[in-house]
């Protein structure tokens, strides 16, 4: 006889007691913490989950993580910041020398921000009863506010439809139009006005109704006056510490070293405020900034929530640094991203893969770096604000070398008591025959590499150490052979061959159009990594010059026997812009008429068919690219001339700038008679 084998029971887990005193600690610290309505609703039901859930499973652990995290964020932390614009000045001016429009952009940012706290604030006070509206209007008044009073919803609407109100004070139960009615409307019509309810119903189920309704925050009656002081205050700062969130986003575009991310920490400083810098170089995974979901092993907080947390407040200087070079494969666009980043009018409830719930992104100034920004995607463009970074000139390179740099080396290498200086004329040496870039940091490198040469030779020699003043002659003894020449000045004049300015992301630079012409049958060979629109600009000059051939004295039958060449040196690097028509036009006419072209006239600009010069940009960068060559005259399109009459005379200095609408114009000053 055969008995069935009687199942077993499986009895789950139950949290021990050290898990419970962790759950319950959980709870406190919930209870404890001022989370949003929506965190703390989500925090308090990750908890519920946890009570149920075998602590030996992963999920409790991951839970546990998660409210960890809600409960780290900063939801309502914030550094009180400080507008004071004479400190800003004094900071943006100690930390860097030149910038003047990027300082005076950055001046006018906080000079709004700064007179926008001054201007007196507007309260409105709604409530059915005389007394409580006269007594809440006096304390307020005493406090320089300016009030007006309603004694229902719908007189409050009529008020609000004439006047700039900022804060709104209603009483919950009143005729006509209730409070909530009445928030829903404010919400509805006039999304920047605040509200605090006050009601003598203060229950739970209606605060936590008015606070998802959108009102700043809640008051019971009767009236504590000293309370009431303190909400308004706090609740109006807070506005007031928003608003530098929502202003413009500022990409500082330039070439590297010019100080882009240095002036962002120079602006962190000047505010009071945290700074923190994510650079999102070669970054293609989405998930880095955006965070993984729970649902994957290993999930974690995006990069800008975690620094966020990692800062503790809720209004630092965020600064993306680098954003030109983003990656962008399979696992997604991480600049799609930033759109909902950077943009003011989304990121107030930014939702993060792994929060999984609104995060307030927009009392944080953001800022971005670039070197070029024709690598940005148009949107992610549109939603920030340019302020360019140029070149330093040699001027400027030589203050801030013996300013900043000088004394910084010297400090580094423990020579910065031994009254060793450098003179001028020996950093302009460094400056023109070692160095060859916009920014500073190939002059910080020569400068550390002489430092590091007397430190050498004062251990060698202790006794006989004499270096007090660094020469011209000091340094090529130090440096060495001089690494770049003014080659644009040493050349002859040529037939064929013309110098152009052009514009990279690393700032100006001169480049040589070089042509010849070989038997043939008509063809034109273009090479130098060129790209297209560089190759239409060569095939209009020889159209150009074609349609024009009895003119200039061409024989007709030179285009049918000869082939011509057109050559940009340094092949490996590719070149492309709207901005070298007019040198290959001069090269070409050099080359077709026998003429010699001056190499010591540099040219910018594109011409048309008809031979008009258009505009260019990037002027600045290209006139201190024409004064490290050693240009002495620049062809530059006419329509740049108020641009050209607003260039500081450092940037000038030097040289001769002519001013062509039209390309007859420059043909005798570039070319010389036969």
């Amino acid at each position: 006889m055969f008995f069935k084998k009687r199942p077993e029971v499986v009895q789950e887990d139950k949290p021990t007691a050290e898990d419970q005193s962790l759950l319950a600690e959980l709870r406190a610290r919930i209870e404890k913490t001022d989370l949003p309505p929506h965190a703390a609703e989500a925090a308090f039901k990750e908890l519920d989950k946890l009570v149920k859930t075998d602590p030996a499973m992963a999920e409790f652990t991951v839970g546990i993580n998660y409210i960890d995290m809600l409960l780290d964020l900063p939801w309502r932390l914030s550094s009180s910041g400080n507008f004071d614009l004479s400190r800003a000045r004094k900071i943006l001016d100690s930390r860097h020398c030149g910038l003047d429009q990027v300082k005076q952009r950055i001046l006018e940012f906080l000079a709004a921000k700064t007179l926008r706290g001054k201007v007196q604030t507007y309260i409105l006070i709604v409530d059915d009863e005389e007394i409580a509206r006269n007594n809440m209007q006096h304390v307020l008044v005493k406090d320089g506010y300016r009030c007006l009073t309603a004694a229902n919803g719908v007189e409050a609407l009529e008020l609000l439809a004439e006047h700039d109100i900022d804060l709104v004070i209603t009483d919950l139960k009143m005729d006509r139009m209730d409070g909530i009615e009445l928030l829903s409307n404010i919400n509805r019509l006039y999304p920047d006005t605040l509200v605090i309810m006050v009601t003598g119903f203060a229950t739970v189920s209606s605060a936590v109704e008015a606070l998802k309704n959108g009102a700043a925050h809640y008051l019971g009656k009767p009236v504590n006056l000293d309370e009431l002081k303190k909400t308004v205050k706090e609740v109006l700062q807070e506005k007031l510490r928003s608003d530098i969130g929502r202003a413009p986003i500022l990409c500082f575009a330039g070439p590297p070293g010019t100080g882009k991310t240095s002036v962002g920490k120079a602006i962190a400083e000047s505010l009071n405020r945290q700074f923190i810098r994510v650079s999102v170089a070669g970054l293609r995974d989405e998930a880095e900034l955006r965070g993984h979901r729970r649902t994957y092993v290993g999930a974690m907080l995006g990069r800008v929530l975690t620094e966020i947390k990692r800062c503790g407040v809720n209004n630092p200087v965020f600064m993306l640094d680098e954003l030109d070079k983003i990656g962008q494969d399979f696992r997604g666009d991480p600049a799609s991203v930033l759109l909902e980043v950077l943009d003011p009018e989304q990121n107030n409830k930014y939702v993060d893969h792994y929060l999984d719930i609104p995060f307030d992104l927009s009392q944080i100034m953001f800022m971005a770096t670039a070197n070029d920004l024709s690598k940005l995607p148009g949107p992610l463009l549109d939603r920030m604000e340019i302020v360019d970074f140029t070149g330093y000139t040699e001027k400027e390179k030589i203050s801030i070398a013996q300013q900043f740099i000088i004394p910084k080396q010297l400090k580094a290498t423990g020579l910065h008591r031994e009254n060793i200086t450098f003179s001028a004329q020996a950093v302009s040496s460094v400056i023109n025959t070692y160095t060859r870039e916009p920014g500073l940091r190939n002059l910080e490198r020569e400068i550390a590499n002489v430092c590091r040469k007397i430190a050498l030779l004062k251990l060698d020699d202790q006794e006989e150490f004499q270096v007090s003043t660094i020469e011209p002659e000091t340094i090529i003894s130090f440096l060495g052979p001089r690494k770049f020449y003014r080659e644009v000045v040493e050349e002859k004049d040529s037939v064929g061959i013309t110098t152009g300015l052009v514009w990279s992301e690393t700032g100006g630079e001169i480049i040589s159009i070089e042509t010849v012409k070989m038997p043939g049958n008509g063809s034109l060979t273009m090479t130098g990594c060129l790209g297209e629109i560089l190759q239409e600009s060569a095939q209009t000059a020889l159209s150009l010059i074609r349609s024009r051939a009895d003119e200039f004295s061409i024989a007709h039958d030179m285009f049918q026997h000869y082939d011509i060449h057109i050559h940009i040196p340094a092949g490996s690097i590719a070149k492309d812009g709207p901005s070298a028509g007019i040198t290959i036009f001069a090269a070409l006419l050099s080359l077709l008429t026998g003429r010699l072209a001056r190499r010591s006239v540099a040219m910018t600009g594109e011409m048309t068919l008809s031979g008009r010069v258009l505009p260019v940009s990037g002027l600045r960068e290209k006139m201190l690219a024409a004064q490290r060559a050693g240009i002495s005259l620049v062809v530059v399109p006419d329509a740049n001339r108020d641009e050209v009459l607003a260039l500081p005379d450092d940037v000038s200095a030097g040289i001769q700038i002519n001013l062509v609408k039209n390309i007859d114009e420059m043909i005798d000053t570039v070319l010389l008679p036969l």
